[in-house]
């Protein structure tokens, strides 16, 4: 299969099943939104050696929020129910109530299962927290120096999918950088879906195990120019510079869209020949995305 001069190569992209949190986090304005986005969703690439892989989902009109302000959509993947409710609390509680204006709200309402999250973070008001119940909800009052940080008790959580991606390749590490900012940008439009790593990609891909018994993984060397002749590899004889692109989303269809939507950005990006994807003959998780078949469908 060819997209303009690009080739897609007859693969699947190989991820596995997750569950997932979504936080609606507000605040005074654009700046410091960001602020408490960028540094709750740092540090939360990969499960490998992360508590959560995480990501700003999208940005939210003032119409469209809880409280009228500047919003952002926050989503955190992990393994367990228990794992999420640990991270969201952990990260909330370090993140976002320390960042001035930041109030949290459950981004996923009438969610069959629900962790806790103001129910923990409360005990930092020392006494002096109040909680108030509205429309059955409720929402903790916790006093802090700019005036009062509320957030509400509980979070829905729900199954999602973790591990899709796909690996674009490029003549040039200056193209590969170029295809990959389109790519990433063309994910961000697409809802239910986040892109962990830095930036959205990764360089260092992975593949699963290593020679080092103490590692659950290692670098994805069949997609290393470098290791030319020394590994058996899968680069495009053309290609100088692979990036990989990783995606978490909370169903096969976000996914699915998010994948085509990168891939179509990146094949049109000018120097990047091929495009593959990252499996391990299904032994990492269920869920097969076919590039083939989602650029026909």
């Amino acid at each position: 299969m060819q997209l303009g001069s690009t080739q897609i190569d007859d693969t699947y992209a190989e991820a596995f099943r997750m569950r997932y949190a979504r936080l609606i986090v507000t605040a005074h304005d654009e700046h410091w939104l960001n602020a408490a986005a960028d540094s709750t969703t740092g540090y939360a690439t990969s499960v490998i050696n992360c508590d959560a892989e995480a990501g700003v989902e999208a940005f939210i009109e003032r119409d469209a929020t809880p409280d009228g302000r500047p919003g952002a959509a926050l989503m955190f993947f992990a393994f367990s129910n228990d794992a999420l409710a640990k991270s969201v609390s952990n990260r909330v509680g370090q993140c976002i109530m320390t960042c001035p204006s930041t109030a949290v709200y459950n981004g996923m309402p009438g969610a069959d299962e629900m962790i806790p999250l103001g129910k923990h973070v409360r005990f930092f008001g020392d006494g002096f927290q109040k909680s108030k119940q509205i429309g059955g909800i409720r929402y903790w009052r916790i006093p802090v120096m700019d005036g009062e940080f509320l957030v509400e008790e509980s979070v829905g959580v729900a199954k999602g999918i973790a591990g899709g991606n796909f690996i674009l390749q490029a003549v040039t590490r200056e193209a590969a950088l170029d295809a990959a900012r389109a790519s990433s940008a063309a994910i961000a439009n697409i809802p239910g879906v986040i892109t962990p790593f830095p930036g959205g990609v990764v360089r260092s891909g992975s593949k699963v195990g290593s020679r080092y018994k103490k590692l659950k993984a290692s670098t994805n060397d069949e997609f290393c120019p470098g290791l030319r002749g020394r590994v058996e590899t899968r680069l495009h004889p053309e290609a100088n510079a692979a990036i990989e692109v990783v995606l978490d989303g909370v169903s096969e269809d976000a996914i699915t869209a998010g994948m085509r939507a990168g891939i179509h950005a990146a094949a049109a990006t000018a120097g990047v020949i091929a495009i593959s994807a990252g499996n391990y003959g299904g032994t990492l998780g269920k869920f097969h995305f076919h590039l083939h078949e989602l650029l026909s469908s």
